[in-house]
């Protein structure tokens, strides 16, 4: 059978579990306050960006390394056989583009 306590040992009993309890009810009420709520969202959402910055990162370096490796031999010489043709036919769309922006002026000036 169960001892017989004290009143004293009942009240201190009582004022421990109102100090845990308040302890308790002071957590909930961080964790509850709409300043917390919006800071852990900010959080996540934070540590969402980081992450898919990150992978976007990866991913734009590997296509940088994948183009540098076309263009650039294993020595660091520039792989002039593969450079010119590009650049040409850079070249000949940035001359089709200027070709048919002056076209489009003129057919807009007869128009008019």
């Amino acid at each position: 059978m169960a001892e017989a306590r004290t009143p004293a040992q009942i009240e201190a009993d009582i004022a421990r579990r109102r100090q845990e309890l308040a302890v308790v009810l002071d957590e909930i009420g961080v964790r509850m306050h709409p300043s917390t709520i919006i800071g852990d969202a900010r959080a996540k959402v934070a540590s969402k960006v980081d992450q898919t910055a990150g992978r976007a990162y990866v991913a734009a370096n590997r296509v940088v390394s994948e183009v540098r490796s076309r263009f650039v031999g294993p020595d660091g010489e520039p792989r002039l056989e593969r450079i010119v043709p590009v650049a040409m036919v850079a070249v000949g769309v940035v001359g089709l583009l200027i070709a048919s922006g002056k076209s489009s002026k003129d057919s807009h000036r007869r128009k008019s």
